[in-house]
């Protein structure tokens, strides 16, 4: 892995900062990293405010979306909320519809079928909306590149208004209204909502007109924050804010759908990591394996035991995932090997039989193998459907876009994007994407990075320190946990290889400056226990985190790497 340390801070301002806040250098060094740089900018960042939410009128369309749905209830229309089947969608479809259906009682949900619709507004979702009288979709989290389908409910008169995130084509939809702070001619201040964001900015502007104010819009915030953790979007400003304040509702007072999913593990308070791993992959697997409907049903539903059941049905969904995840990776690895791709400048693989709701999991997985820009296809129809995942630092959007006379349709983001294609032009496109990595990926990115906040005495970790950076939370894209450096180190001679395969690293380290002793743990790093043997010196790559054993607390080095000294 290549270690790259953060560029240095203005020291002045640092040391000024450090002064203000009375916090040792290496604190205030990791404000200024974040863009803090006085008091004023700390109490922002620490002590998040709801004032300081944009006011939604600011972003492009908001005022023709609140005139139409304002409209629709007046003339007693039926309205369809429609979402992808991913978190962010089955989460957006969640809270406007339960917020809705507070002031208008014909409100519908639709989630498309991840198989037999595919990604985004379909055709048989608007005939769906025609059989059943509704003349409003509000499609949340998809629609941006919906031209021909808006014109073709546009024929059957339904409006649509159209609430994404996701980069437009050169064409907006010709909806009433196109709600995406990522359109040019957008002047939003805060770019990085997710779709359940930009949904939430809706419910703000329609509350404002009834006299609500942001404290009445907080119960749908732990569905905000669940998008906001899954779609690994940045963490930062409007989205800081609404996580955080998110993650407080999840872990006091959660709607019974997420109280149902939170009583199936052990958990005493949930942190956005752990939305990440636990909650997400649960809401998510019901439209992998049966249907998003699933997860909404879960996510709106009033009556706790019945939440209960949707959970434990739920539950099952992600235990097949799962299965199906770790058999389709181990087969894809196969594949890899068996056609000697390993030396490829990209992964590209397919199978017609691979299920189509874990391939992008699978992608995710590969990359921890084979550390390049990946595309796992499966046979969808008539046609292939793949999902891309990249490595840091690599736009795989871009590299679609310049593969596109292949591809028959494509969405997505830099690190994330879904395609189908032809099975005639599978081999063409596999070779000019391979040949556009090949041209495009800068050689430093061929290889795994960890970006280093600042090189650090273990003698300054303290329970002080480790406070501190617990309030940098929530951690996430552009405010990641901090990750430390430090060399001169040395196994005391406990370090072992742990686990039931031998495959983690549990150590006791030794700083040869002041001879303090810190546990460490370092998960599937059980190969690089030969570098700490024979009293060799060694540095560390790590974060700083709380371990719990036997009623004890103890702070404990989480290892990210390990380099000779």
């Amino acid at each position: 892995m290549r270690w790259k340390l953060k560029p240095e801070t203005d020291s002045q301002i640092t040391s000024n900062l450090a002064k203000e806040l009375s916090i040792d250098y290496t604190l205030a060094k990791l404000l200024v990293q974040r863009g803090i740089q006085n008091f004023d900018d700390a109490k922002a960042f620490f002590r998040p405010d709801l004032a300081d939410l944009h006011n939604p009128y600011l972003m492009k369309d908001m005022d023709l979306a609140v005139e139409r749905i304002e409209l629709a209830i007046s003339n007693n229309e039926n309205i369809l909320v429609y979402g992808d089947y991913d978190v962010d969608g089955t989460t957006s479809v969640s809270l406007l519809s339960s917020y809705l259906k507070t002031i208008h009682p014909n409100v519908a949900t639709y989630i498309p079928d991840r198989y037999a619709e595919g990604y985004g507004v379909s055709y048989k979702g608007i005939d769906f909306a025609e059989d059943n009288g509704i003349t409003l979709i509000v499609a949340l989290d998809c629609g941006i590149k919906a031209i021909e389908k808006v014109a073709y409910a546009k024929e059957k008169g339904i409006d649509f208004i159209i609430c994404d995130h996701h980069r437009p084509g050169k064409e907006i939809p010709k909806a009433v209204a196109v709600l995406d702070p990522k359109r040019e001619d957008c002047e939003y201040p805060y770019k990085e909502l997710c779709g359940c964001g930009v949904g939430f900015k809706l419910i703000q502007a329609l509350a404002g007109k009834r006299g609500e104010t942001i404290d009445d819009l907080l119960p749908y915030l732990d569905l905000v924050a669940t998008a906001i953790a899954a779609d690994i979007v940045p963490i930062t400003g409007e989205n800081r804010v609404l996580a955080y304040y998110g993650l407080k509702v999840i872990n006091t007072n959660p709607r019974n759908g997420m109280k149902a999913m939170i009583h199936q593990i052990d958990k005493d308070e949930l942190t956005i990591t752990d939305v990440v791993f636990i909650i997400a992959p649960r809401i998510n697997a019901a439209g992998r394996i049966k249907h998003g409907n699933y997860a909404v049903e879960l996510l709106t539903e009033v009556d706790f035991d019945t939440a209960v059941e949707f959970a434990s049905a739920i539950e099952k969904n992600n235990n097949e995932r799962k299965d199906l995840d770790k058999s389709i990776t181990h087969e894809a690895l196969q594949q890899i090997e068996k056609n000697n791709e390993q030396q490829n400048f990209s992964t590209v693989v397919y199978n017609e039989t691979w299920h189509k709701g874990v391939i992008g999991i699978v992608a995710s997985r590969l990359i921890e193998t084979y550390y390049k820009p990946t595309l796992v296809f499966t046979k969808s129809g008539d046609k292939l459907a793949a999902s891309a995942r990249s490595v840091k630092g690599f736009d795989v959007y871009n590299a679609l876009e310049q593969c596109s006379e292949f591809i028959e349709q494509f969405g997505g983001h830099k690190y994330a994007a879904g395609l189908t294609l032809t099975e005639e032009n599978y081999p063409k496109f596999k070779a000019k994407f391979e040949e556009v990595v090949k041209e495009t990926l800068p050689e430093e990115l061929r290889t795994p990075e960890i970006l280093i906040d600042a090189e650090i005495s273990l003698s300054e970790i303290t329970p002080k320190f480790f406070r501190i950076i617990n309030q940098l939370a929530p951690f996430g894209p552009q405010n990641l946990r901090p990750v430390f450096s430090a060399s001169g180190l040395r196994d005391n001679g406990y370090g072992k290889k742990v686990g039931a395969d031998q495959t983690h690293l549990k150590l006791s380290i030794i700083d040869g400056v002041n001879q303090k002793t810190y546990n460490a743990i370092g998960f599937s790093m059980g190969d690089k226990f030969e570098l700490v043997q024979k009293e060799q010196d060694f540095k560390a790559a790590f974060n700083i985190d709380e371990n719990h054993w036997n009623g004890n607390t103890s702070l404990q080095l989480m290892l990210k790497d390990l380099q000779p000294a």
